[in-house]
């Protein structure tokens, strides 16, 4: 797996490169916003590393460049009040790192993140149900559920934040990946085509005055 630093601290850079590198991942490097942007442009992530305070383009900026690849990030800064955390997270931010920090809680907030995205898994098991992540196919009883890209973009994401209530300007958000939330009668027609495809009337539920979250009990693998 793949993973972008994008730090312009070099030091820092060069320690996190060496202990990913030797558990296995595959590191590339940025040193400011606009390198960054160019790699991302170019290259295929599994997840990025990213610092706020970044010369020529800053992290904020980058992450509303970074948000329609879909590509998970994890916040590295030395900004750390609630209120900074709060802006990376509703950025679409997956996780928040403060400096200093250490190497094991880095390598343990990676791998978390990646496993919540299912990275380097071709085979998602949930329910009754398996999603081919290579192939982006959905089976149930080795029969094939023909999804929408959209169906399907929708179904990943509510996997891979199952248990928990999602809003329905986030959902869209992040499937449609459009700023201004206008389209309700849109995702609501969507969830409503997944529950009938999938069968899944009672796990995918209704949240009051929230949106939507997919509830399951069993553990994916």
């Amino acid at each position: 797996m793949k993973i972008l630093i994008v730090e312009d601290e070099r030091a820092i850079a060069d320690l996190i490169i060496m202990n990913l590198s030797r558990i296995g991942y595959q590191c590339d490097y940025a040193e400011n916003g606009r390198i960054g942007a160019d790699k991302i442009e170019n290259n295929s992530y599994d997840l990025i590393l990213l610092d706020i305070m970044l010369p020529e383009v800053n992290g904020y900026e980058l992450m509303e460049y970074i948000e329609p690849f879909n590509i998970p990030v994890i916040f590295i800064t030395a900004k750390g009040s609630v209120k900074d955390k709060v802006k990376g997270l509703h950025m679409g931010a997956d996780d928040y790192l403060v400096k200093p920090f250490s190497i094991d809680e880095l390598i343990a907030r990676v791998e978390s993140v990646l496993r919540r995205y299912h990275k380097g898994m071709e085979e998602i098991h949930i329910l009754n149900t398996i999603i081919n992540t290579k192939k982006m196919c959905v089976y149930q009883d080795d029969k094939q559920i023909d999804l929408t890209h959209k169906e399907y973009e929708l179904l990943l994401f509510l996997v891979r934040n199952k248990n928990v209530a999602l809003y329905r300007d986030v959902l869209y958000q992040k499937v449609w990946h459009e700023d201004e939330y206008d389209q309700t009668r849109t995702l609501d027609l969507h969830i409503q085509r997944l529950r009938k495809k999938l069968g899944w009337y009672k796990e995918i539920k209704t949240v009051y005055k929230v949106g939507y979250m997919l509830e399951v009990n069993d553990e994916i693998c």
